[in-house]
């Protein structure tokens, strides 16, 4: 069992930045595919970005390509997800995820949350234009 908690989100004005992290417990989370996905009331939870368990292959989605970055810490049980140049449309509450399978987490895998095993509770970003 794994248990996820989100932090780092808050209120800021857009154009700033903000780091979320999100701390894993249990000692395989060195092997899992982590991912950051994000809600808006009334919307569909959407994909933000995910990492592979070695930190090797990172996708993003359209919307946040070079202006977000995800990243791990093995060591640590942490991820995080460095957010730049926020736009008014990053608000949302952001949810870090596990993906367990011990398979390649491929693009189309990323995606799809249904894949994704674990959940935190979700912390809350709001950027003000």
């Amino acid at each position: 069992q794994v248990q996820l908690v989100e932090s780092g989100g808050g209120l800021v004005q857009a154009g700033g930045s903000l780091r979320l992290s999100c701390a894993a417990s249990g000692r395989t989370f060195s092997r899992y595919a982590m991912g950051w996905f994000r809600q808006t009331p009334g919307k569909e939870r959407e994909f933000v970005a995910s990492i592979s368990w070695r930190g090797i292959s990172t996708y993003y989605a359209e919307s946040v390509k070079g202006r977000f970055t995800i990243s791990r810490d093995n060591a640590k049980n942490m991820v995080y997800l460095q957010m730049n140049s926020l736009k008014s449309e990053d608000t949302a509450v952001y949810f870090c995820a596990a993906d367990a399978a011990p398979i390649p987490h491929t693009s189309a895998r990323a995606l799809d949350e249904s894949v994704y095993d674990y959940w935190g509770q979700g912390t809350q970003v709001t950027v003000s234009s």
